[in-house]
Parts: C-alpha cells; structure tokens; sequence
C-alpha cells in the first residue's frame, strides 16, 4: 500500500522548499496526506482491516504532529501548506 515512486517523487518535487528537500516537514506532511488518502479509500473497501487501520491512524498522528511543529515556528508557512492541500475545513 506504499506510494509508487513517481507519484512520491511528484509530491516531494511540489512541496520541496529547495532542489533536493526531503525533510522539511511540508513534505513529509504533502506525503503522509497522499498515503492516509490512499488508505482511507482500502479502509472503505476493506472496514474490518485492523492492522491497516492501526496504520492510518499512527500516520494521521505524526501528520497532526509535525503540522503542530511547523504552525509553532511559521504561521505563514502553516497556513499556506493546510490551504494548498486542503486538510482543514
């Protein structure tokens, strides 16, 4: 259920800060919201995946996490990034 390459490299070339950025938690958020949608629409398929399940949850957490990093030290940065991926409502 992970990424295939291209589409990863796609995401992490969109929301890179500078040529070559892997870290920066804009991409690490850009990733994990493409894989939890990727899972979200196997968990509507498959509702009694647990495992999977637990998954989506750990990834939806360490999402929450580094949004709550990145609003700490750039609002500006926060906002745009929630905004271009449409994460809040």
């Amino acid at each position: 259920m992970s990424m295939e390459a291209a589409q990863k490299a796609e995401v992490i070339e969109k929301y890179a800060t500078t040529k070559g950025d892997t870290g920066s938690p804009e991409v690490q958020v850009a990733i994990l919201t493409s894989r939890i949608a990727e899972l979200s629409e196997h968990m509507q398929v498959h509702k009694k995946d647990l495992h999977s399940r637990h998954g989506l949850l750990a990834m939806v957490a360490k999402r929450r996490k580094l949004l709550d990093y990145l609003n700490s030290k750039n609002e500006g940065r926060y906002q745009e990034l929630i905004k271009s991926l449409g994460i809040r409502r």
